[in-house]
């Protein structure tokens, strides 16, 4: 029963599913995706049309296969994805996808499972999706994606030389499939040290045995000499990257570690053995097919699995699935051990409540000996608004992203996505940030990270979407012919002003030095929207008179596309003038400048030396840098899904509650400064 993940099956051919497992009624997820799969999860008595599904080869799963054997309903059996969420099922996180198998279940060798029968008979010769195949395998390792992914990033692993030997949880049923038990995994480390006896051997337990659900096969008195357990959360593509041999019995990080480059040594009869991939001790003859990982990946996580969009409701295909995962791992991955925050303005706190808050709740402490006390006391990190950081060092700052929002910060609209910082921040240059090290790093991304950077610029092209995305008047009709510069003004106490500028930092001396250098140019001034609203100071009385045209609440993408070049100081618009091709020369040290994309009249910082294309610098800012929001469903999603809802326009508004919070902040502001 092979099928396209990008072909989700029509709900005209649902069927009755009947189970006997309350997890099908109790878990939402595993139902819906059941349902979008043509599946109607009832209970009763199976007719003739109808099935029966069962979790797998669960304990409960008896109860299904007795009732097929009288009715003789066909059974499906459901199993988790390759990759399954963040954390282990046991701690109540949903599936990311499942596997849906009218022949058997996939660990076990005892019948051809749906997956043994693609993997021996579909064709597996598409040019597309042995492409996408590999642009898989390279995206799971660039992005530190596994079955589980509750990992630690700043863990460095062991020295390399070592072998893995890999343990499993106890009642594991693809090891009970596999006819073994704990001798099987006693003789394994026995070969492994037989065959290795120089190198340190590692036991690697089980994410559920490191986190105390399920014990492993492994006991202490296994140890001894050149053994020993290893239970750091690593990413697998980490701890492979400095392995010299890797054994398992049936586990899925045997899958992994042929992706990564292996050749593991199995002990076990587990789906990927026995297609010339791996060093089979227990071999299943009727498997003798010959298989590339290419290959063997389509099958497995392409072609197999029905995998699920919870932004749309949707069955999806792997690379949207791919990208859901990575959005809800770096979500855990940075907010699992939570935050203390300081230096917020009370109406950002529920925003920033939900954003980071969804593993531990925030809390906000502005003292700063107090918020360093609480950080230590609970073991949570400290995070700072980047403009407040200075009194809280060591804190992680906090800024918006560049795809912010329908509506101004200072008109108090929610954030779609924000900036996590442990180096710097990326609107101050006299200092590193952690974006210049992912531009830096942008240079060697894989092509599959280049190919979603290109879709992204040409899908915020076709959008035509900016950082505020907010409404505004087109263009005078008739704008003077000739060369024409766009000088967007920016906000007067702009930090990005204070620090990245010198001689030109005022929006006056901005447009005196553009004239100045292009004296028969035309010249569109576009103030600041903050500006324009009267909420923040930078106007320039006289503008009319350096500039041949003023744009007031004018669009900043109409004005892009009448224009030839863009002068800046430190303005993002130089930023969004780049994703569209037009020239932009800084007067500046704005964080898109110093890259080669720029034309930049002040001295360039020498730790700027990476060359990036535009589409590696944008994946470094649209994509590795910010966090993104989904307002519909509440969860971390990928930049795309911000990019369809601002599209859309299914984005929040600033609420009255929000107001009032701010004139109160305001006004408690102004009313201590007295007293200073």
């Amino acid at each position: 029963m092979t099928h396209s993940d990008s072909e989700p099956a029509a709900k005209s051919a649902s069927r009755r599913l009947f189970v006997y497992n309350g997890g099908f009624l109790t878990q939402p997820r595993i139902k819906r995706i059941l349902a979008l799969s043509g599946y109607d999860v009832s209970l009763g008595k199976p007719g003739a049309e109808d099935l029966v599904g069962v979790w797998g080869q669960s304990p409960t799963a008896w109860r299904g296969e007795a009732v097929a054997g009288r009715t003789k309903a066909p059974v499906l059996r459901v199993e988790d994805a390759f990759l399954r969420s963040v954390r282990p099922g046991r701690e109540g996180e949903p599936p990311l996808g499942l596997l849906l198998d009218r022949r058997g279940v996939h660990f076990d060798p005892s019948t051809p499972s749906d997956l043994e029968v693609i993997l021996r008979d579909a064709p597996l010769d598409d040019t597309a999706l042995l492409d996408r195949a590999r642009d898989g395998i390279a995206t799971l390792a660039h992005r530190h994606l596994s079955k589980y992914n509750a990992f630690d990033l700043t863990l460095a692993p062991p020295d390399p030389g070592y072998v893995l030997v890999i343990d499993q949880t106890e009642g594991d049923a693809s090891v009970s499939a596999s006819r073994a038990d704990r001798n099987t995994f006693l003789e394994m480390l026995f070969v492994a040290r037989e065959e290795h006896p120089a190198a340190p051997i590692l036991i690697k337990t089980h994410p559920e045995t490191q986190r105390g659900h399920r014990g492993g096969h492994y006991r202490d008195t296994d140890l001894g000499g050149n053994v020993r357990f290893y239970s750091d959360p690593v990413p697998p593509q980490r701890l492979l990257e400095g392995a010299i041999a890797v054994y398992t019995v049936s586990s899925q990080f045997g899958f992994e570690a042929i992706l990564a480059g292996h050749r593991p040594v199995v002990f076990g009869q587990p789906f990927y053995i026995g297609w010339g991939l791996t060093d089979d001790r227990t071999p299943l003859d009727r498997r003798q097919r010959k298989l590339t990982r290419a290959q063997l990946f389509a099958g497995a996580m392409m072609l197999y699995p029905r995998w699920y969009d919870p932004f749309h409701d949707r069955l999806c295909d792997f690379e949207t699935a791919v990208q859901t995962l990575d959005a809800a791992a770096r979500a855990w991955r940075d907010d699992h051990r939570g935050w203390v925050a300081s230096g917020m303005r009370l109406w950002k706190r529920a925003p920033l409540q939900k954003a980071f808050g969804g593993s531990r709740k925030i809390v906000f402490q502005d003292d700063p000996t107090k918020a360093r006390a609480l950080a230590a006391k609970t073991g949570r990190r400290q995070m700072a608004w980047a403009g407040k950081a200075e009194a809280h060092p060591g804190a992680v700052r906090v800024e918006d992203g560049f795809l912010r929002s329908r509506g101004l910060g200072a008109d108090l609209a929610p954030p779609l996505s924000l900036v996590l910082d442990d180096l710097g921040i990326y609107y101050d240059p006299t200092r590193p940030s952690r974006l210049e090290a992912l531009i830096e790093a942008s240079t060697t991304l894989p092509d599959s990270a280049i190919r979603r950077a290109e879709a992204l610029i040409d899908r915020i092209r076709a959008a035509q979407l900016t950082k505020y995305n907010l409404r505004a008047d087109g263009l005078p009709h008739d704008l003077p012919p000739g060369r024409r510069i766009l000088v967007p003004g920016q906000v007067a106490d702009d930090a990005s002003i204070r620090l990245g500028t010198a001689e030109v930092a005022t929006n006056r001396a901005l447009l005196e030095a553009t004239r100045a250098a292009n004296p028969a140019a035309v010249i569109l001034y576009k103030p600041h929207p903050d500006v324009e609203a009267g909420l923040r100071d930078g106007a320039v009385p006289d503008a009319q008179d350096l500039a041949d045209i003023v744009l007031d609440r004018a669009s900043p993408l109409a004005a892009l596309d009448a224009v030839d070049a863009v002068w800046t100081m430190t303005s993002t618009l130089g930023f969004e003038a780049l994703l569209r091709g037009v020239s932009v020369t800084c007067l500046g040290t704005p964080f898109y400048a110093g890259w080669g994309l720029t034309d930049d009249r002040v001295m360039p910082l020498p730790r700027r030396s990476a060359r990036p294309t535009l589409a590696q610098f944008a994946h470094a800012v649209l994509i590795d840098y910010p966090r993104y929001f989904d307002p519909v469903t509440g969860l971390p999603c990928p930049v795309e899904v911000v990019v369809e809802r601002l599209a859309a326009g299914t984005v929040p508004q600033p609420s009255r509650a929000n107001r009032l919070l701010a004139k109160l902040q305001g006004a408690l502001a102004s009313y201590a400064h007295l007293w200073r």
